[in-house]
């Protein structure tokens, strides 16, 4: 422990903080001491910045650490002295399979945890603190540096954080105590305790240890007192109580839906129970049904705030075969509350949904229906979404609604208006050459936007010119342009509907097979596929692209085209197949155009089985 007189002893001109130049931290050290408790906040903020930003540690962190033990015992204002115990601990705290590392001998964290020790002595007062904060903030800073305390004071220690367990009038300082000893090895549980506090920690430690699936013991705890939050700020060592928890029981599914279905059928306080099924939900497959039954029960306890359930359920139910009478009627009882509950009914393929549509004119909504909804809803829905892409203006919710009138097989004019006024012209020129009939007037607008500086809309109007005309010369143009110019990554995949027609351009596709870049490799690749009957990548390279993203959904296809699986893409293959967990995970626009979830990842794995059986 050191004194602000011995800060200048100190070198910090060669130390480092997470802003360069360590030369200001004993100044924000020494403001520690002051009584104004808006300074000391201001420079306690800015020493956690600098020594401890976001978590890392820096040469001048550990250099800190006897001056922050001394604050810790003689600043004159309480909040600097247990701020300073909660700096020393969020420095120390690390996973002890650090220590495995080569580096962490030489790295800062070890540092600081080397320096907390030799401190530990002047600290552990505070253990017998008045504060009931302070006695468990003591208790952290013991635990954090469990693991690197040397072999001679561990006995002593833990005599001391037994003593604390058995004696403290306090449930949550004799729940860190029992953390603490759980650090040391002390391996302790008492889920028959009268103290929610020691309970929980209890069963949260013994989780741990024993993994999933959790003895039953534990998962009735945590239902029984999970709801409550945990005991306190931190817990057990590091993370928000309900954080902590969720993250454990997140590993066993059917713990934690049981604990979920419990929370909710206690009335669901804070919408815990929902959100840890919903949590449920997202990561592992196959868990609708259950976890929309427990959203089903759970809706009454939230009249005042439905919209988080009826989005869960919006997000999920399309995976239903057969959604429950109850839920769709907990949807229509909603449908004036917010506006998930219609699109619910929508993914539910609720035939009642067509009908509340016109009062809804929403391109995302609209969408979702094209997508979903039997074929004799068709002729409605294009009169609905027609209309709506007439007055559209917005060019975002203009190629959503182009994109639904592909759906449910095209509306002309109001494609051939979008093309014309450049309004989601690339989509409205696609969906032209999949659903229009040639007519010299469309041909002529097709033929205009192929000459467009956009390349985008260049290559799909031409695609689209081809497709109506049966004619590739001027498809064979500009994608010669475009493939050459190799501005527009597109280009590429934008050839599959010419098919054998696009041969002629086979001299500039097949270079792309070598392209540096991955995208474009899998894009020349699909467009060698649909022109030759075979992806022309080498198997490696395909192999390559198979990992827990988006890319697996395109190399799985070409992969199919190879004439023989290769053996190698077998384990990746079996995992996703038959993984219980989602290894795809939901990206940014899928959430954006509000498809339902986990598509991605189911469609992924209907895509290995098939090429496993095949």
């Amino acid at each position: 422990m050191r004194s602000p007189e011995e800060l200048e002893q100190v070198d910090w001109a060669a130390l480092e903080h997470a802003y360069g130049s360590a030369e200001d931290v004993p100044e924000m050290l020494a403001a520690l001491y002051g009584e104004d408790p808006a300074a000391v906040d201001e420079a306690e903020d800015e020493l956690v910045g600098a020594v401890c930003h976001q978590g890392s540690v820096y040469s001048a962190s550990a250099a800190a650490v006897p001056f922050l033990a001394h604050v810790a015992r003689h600043a004159p204002l309480r909040e600097a002295r247990q701020q300073a115990m909660v700096l020393l601990f969020v420095m120390a705290e690390h996973e002890p399979e650090a220590l495995a590392s080569p580096r962490w001998a030489d790295g800062a964290t070890a540092a600081v945890c080397a320096e907390l020790c030799g401190v530990l002595p002047e600290l552990l007062p505070c253990l017998a603190d008045p504060e009931r904060e302070t006695r468990q903030l003591a208790l952290r800073l013991v635990a954090s540096v469990a693991d690197v305390v040397p072999g001679a004071r561990r006995a002593e220690l833990v005599a001391l954080l037994t003593g604390v367990f058995e004696a403290d009038a306090s449930p949550a300082v004799r729940a860190d105590a029992l953390v603490a000893l759980d650090r040391f090895g002390v391996r302790l549980a008492f889920l028959d305790s009268p103290f929610a506090e020691i309970r929980q920690v209890s069963a949260v430690l013994a989780a741990d240890r024993h993994g999933p699936p959790y003895p039953a013991g534990v998962v009735e705890v945590f239902a029984a007192d999970g709801p409550s939050g945990g005991p306190g700020p931190l817990w057990p060592v590091t993370g928000g109580p309900e954080e902590h928890l969720a993250r454990l029981l997140r590993r066993d599914p059917d713990a934690a839906l049981a604990v979920a279905g419990r929370w909710i059928a206690d009335g669901d306080e804070g919408g815990r129970g929902s959100r840890l099924a919903e949590r449920i939900v997202a990561t592992w497959r196959d868990r609708e049904a259950e976890v929309l039954d427990l959203m089903t029960a759970a809706l009454p306890h939230h009249r005042d705030g439905p919209g988080p359930r009826l989005e869960t359920v919006a997000h999920w139910i399309e995976h239903l075969r057969t959604p429950p009478a109850a839920l769709l009627d907990a949807l229509h009882a909603h449908l004036d509350r917010h506006p998930a509950a219609l699109l619910g009914l929508v993914r539910a393929r609720d035939p009642r949904a067509l009908d509340l549509l016109p009062g809804r004119p929403d391109a995302g909504l609209l969408a979702e229906a094209a997508r979903l909804l039997p074929a004799p809803a068709r002729p409605r829905l294009r009169t609905l979404i027609s209309r709506q892409l007439a007055d559209c203006a917005d060019e975002f919710a203009s190629a959503t609604l182009v994109d639904a009138l592909g759906e449910v097989g095209g509306g002309t004019p109001e494609l051939t208006a979008c093309l014309r006024e450049g309004r989601a012209a690339a989509g409205a020129a696609r969906v032209l050459g999949r659903t229009a009939t040639a007519t010299p007037g469309l041909t002529a607008l097709l033929s205009g936007s192929a000459r467009a500086e956009d390349g985008t809309l260049r290559a799909a109007a031409a695609a689209a010119h081809y497709r109506l005309t049966g004619d590739p010369a001027l498809a064979l143009r500009v994608f010669a342009e475009l493939l050459t110019d190799g501005r527009d990554a597109s280009a590429p995949a934008a050839l599959a509907p010419l098919g054998e027609a696009a041969a002629p351009l086979l001299p500039l596709v097949v270079p792309l097979l070598a392209d540096h870049r991955p995208e474009r490799r899998i894009a020349a690749a699909e467009a060698h596929l649909r022109i030759t009957g075979s992806p022309g990548l080498p198997a490696a390279d395909l192999i390559g692209r198979l990992s827990p993203s988006g890319a697996a959904l395109r190399a799985l296809p070409l992969l199919a085209a190879l004439p023989r699986l290769p053996e190698e893409a077998r384990p990746f293959l079996r995992g996703l197949a038959f993984a219980p967990r989602r290894l795809l995970p939901e990206g940014f626009l899928g959430l954006l155009r509000r498809t339902g979830g986990g598509l991605d990842d189911y469609r992924a794995r209907d895509l290995a089985l098939a090429l496993l059986r095949g």
